[in-house]
């Protein structure tokens, strides 16, 4: 892992999401809340999963240093696996821009000391677990990948067209 690779990662991440979020914006509370008897059985579920898991991550990140982003007043609140934290579409539109954007941020402070450093944290179950530092940022953005496919095919179940996951487009914003 590199801090290259970490700022393409946070670049797609918040490229692709804000693609899907120009599609989500546009479908009605029934498509938003359809039921698909998946393990995350909407799209609201899977965002509202998706916002949840990044704002963890992000807080466990933290344990490695005192990064920035932790005095946005969002992380003055404590958020939980099985809470629902989205309210609306637009709710959630505003919250997952901004979750992203302090991604951005986070991105841009890592360092390759940070990197290669190992992350010693609890998860949800209280469970102890070290792990290499740079894997786990890794991971973040591999579950957001993963999840926005499943996205992507209950809007396609629903006979809405999106194709909005592809690194492809942003490889080239990147700066060398």
């Amino acid at each position: 892992m590199d801090l290259q690779t970490v700022k393409l990662m946070a670049l797609y991440n918040s490229s692709a999401n804000t693609r899907m979020n120009e599609i989500i914006r546009g479908i009605s509370d029934e498509q938003w809340n359809r039921d698909f008897m998946g393990y995350f059985r909407s799209i609201k579920a899977l965002c509202n999963h998706l916002y949840i898991a990044d704002y963890v991550w992000l807080k466990r990140f933290a344990g490695l240093r005192n990064f920035r982003y932790m005095g946005n007043e969002l992380f003055s609140t404590n958020i939980n696996f099985g809470m629902v934290v989205l309210s609306s579409i637009i709710d959630y539109l505003d919250k997952r821009k901004m979750l992203d954007n302090i991604i951005n941020h986070f991105a841009e402070e890592l360092t390759i000391k940070g990197i290669e450093s190992v992350l010693e944290y609890k998860d949800s179950g209280g469970n102890d677990h070290t792990r290499n530092f740079g894997g786990l940022v890794l991971h973040m953005f591999n579950h957001q990948t993963h999840h926005r496919a499943m996205i992507s095919l209950y809007l396609e179940n629903q006979g809405i067209d999106n194709d909005y996951n592809s690194i492809f487009d942003i490889l080239g914003e990147l700066k060398k």
